[in-house]
């Protein structure tokens, strides 16, 4: 009975699940903020990048596909130090496995999408882990801090009619 009750315990705290789990091996992007490696899907903790749909003001009066640039990025960041090895910390209620990833060479890949100016830290999930980061985008108007842009959970809401997560 006791076995019973510290398995069910086990399983049903959402942490335990996960802390320790790693996934490593070369990773495909999804879209900005999330990979597939070896055929599971993986949401990178803590950032929040722009939808492949979305737009964002170039600064200069024009509008490009911002989402879509940021997942570019990522693929080209990816690429140069292979493979990626990820600390699987949860699952999203899209059943996504979330975690924070490194690159071969040691680079974090979560933190490296916002000092590109590429994401925003998600400070509801990060804690303010990434602030930094992106503090110095934003004050080098890197990425999509070089204009005008909808917060990307903003625009989801917005596109999918729901309040924002944000």
């Amino acid at each position: 009975m006791l076995k019973k009750i510290a398995l069910a315990a086990l399983l049903l705290s959402p942490s335990s699940a996960f802390s320790s789990d790693t996934i490593s091996g070369r990773a495909s992007v999804i879209d900005g903020d999330t990979i597939e490696i070896a055929g599971k899907r993986l949401r990178l903790h803590g950032v929040d990048t722009p939808e492949s749909w979305q737009k964002c003001s170039d600064g200069d009066g024009g509008t490009y596909r911002c989402g879509k640039m940021a997942a570019n990025e990522l693929d080209r960041f990816l690429a140069v130090s292979r493979p990626i090895h990820c600390d699987v910390i949860d699952r999203d209620r899209y059943q996504r496995l979330v975690g924070i990833c490194f690159r071969a060479d040691g680079r974090e890949v979560n933190r490296w999408l916002v000092e590109s100016g590429n994401a925003l830290d998600w400070e509801r999930y990060s804690r303010g882990k990434y602030a930094g980061a992106e503090l110095t985008a934003r004050s080098s108007s890197i990425g999509i801090w070089r204009g005008a842009f909808q917060l990307p959970c903003e625009a989801r809401a917005e596109r999918f009619g729901h309040k924002p997560a944000c």
